[in-house]
């Protein structure tokens, strides 16, 4: 898609910015009939936020979208944006999106509420002319980024490269790492893919990394901004940067097979849950029985044969079941929770 004549695209750690500004530049394509600026890896700009600020206000016909690591808290900038920027979070592909890129088959995505109460008519709908297993065993592997369409044989490689590029690069400008910083918060996030659902032992961690204790939360709080980790707390906990997660879980399934050679499936299943669950952007805490809570509805993840003897006594609860295509009663696909967003 071509842009039109009055945009114009221009990446924030391009070497033209060694000898000029933002705001010289947003100037100079004003005159020239600029009406759009696009303005990509706005995170590796000094003083982004103040230039972004000075746009605004003295060029008030210039349209500026601009796009940013997701480490980056844009509202933690120098200048006040919080009144300026309509900002959004582009999550990685649902499953319902990836069968959109790779089989061609589409589907309107699904409230919670429609899983909840008619599941088996919506998989035996999507099933009536289509099998989804064999697509979601290659979407928990390889689908969650849209770089699939460049070819499954080298994603996992390039999804090595988008890690050590977040944590060398992304969040070196954006927190100061070092080489030696971004060593051990790399240690730290393989030792939590070795073991997700990770149940953090702050103080063991610590003395593994050789790191204080408020170094590790402070790590992993920015590697969940980075969207390489997402963290789970008890119904009712309030969630800060010093604050022990109950549980934490790498983002999304596809980190796991880079990180591990083999991850465990069970743990898959449950990261799968969660992130499509998060990326709908529902509100989910860790319950006492069961994995996830959503407003009272307790889900439990397991396989085909899944019993639901643990939270059968519960009012409201789901199992969420591997290896079927249409589920009962309480039973749903687990695939299904992939059409939310």
């Amino acid at each position: 898609m071509e842009l039109p004549s009055n945009a114009l695209y221009i990446t924030a750690d391009h070497i033209w910015f060694y000898n000029h500004i933002l705001l010289e530049t947003a100037n100079d394509w004003y005159k020239q009939g600029g009406k759009i600026l696009f303005i990509d890896e706005v995170h590796k700009y000094p003083n982004w936020s103040v230039e972004l600020k000075n746009i605004n206000d003295g060029l008030p016909e210039m349209q500026v979208i601009f796009s940013a690591s997701s480490a980056l808290d844009i509202y933690r900038g120098e200048a006040d944006l919080s009144r300026r920027v309509v900002s959004y979070i582009l999550a990685g592909l649902s499953f319902r999106e990836y069968l959109i890129f790779t089989n061609g088959v589409s589907f309107d995505a699904f409230k919670m509420d429609d899983i909840n109460n008619n599941h088996r008519s919506l998989s035996r709908m999507i099933t009536e002319g289509f099998r989804p297993l064999p697509a979601f065993r290659k979407y928990l592997e390889v689908g969650y980024l849209p770089i699939i369409v460049e070819g499954e044989d080298t994603y996992l490689m390039k999804l090595n490269q988008i890690i050590n590029t977040i944590v060398d690069t992304d969040l070196a400008y954006i927190v100061s790492y070092n080489s030696g910083t971004a060593t051990k918060v790399k240690k730290l996030l393989g030792v939590i893919a070795e073991s997700v659902p990770f149940k953090p032992n702050i103080a063991a961690l610590s003395r593994k990394l050789d790191l204080s204790r408020d170094s590790v939360y402070q790590y992993i709080y920015q590697l969940q901004d980075a969207r390489l980790l997402n963290t789970l707390s008890i119904e009712g906990k309030g969630v800060s940067t010093l604050q022990k997660s109950d549980k934490i879980f790498l983002e999304n399934t596809n980190l796991a097979f880079a990180l591990k050679e083999k991850p465990d499936i069970g743990n898959i299943k449950e990261t799968f849950v969660l992130n499509q669950l998060f990326n709908a952007g529902l509100k989910v805490s860790s319950p006492t029985e069961g994995d996830f809570v959503i407003d009272g509805l307790t889900i439990e993840v397991g396989g085909k044969g899944k019993s639901s003897f643990k939270v059968k006594h519960l009012d409201k609860y789901l199992i969420a079941a591997d290896d079927i295509e249409t589920g009962g009663e309480n039973k749903v696909p687990i695939w299904l929770f992939g059409f939310l967003y």
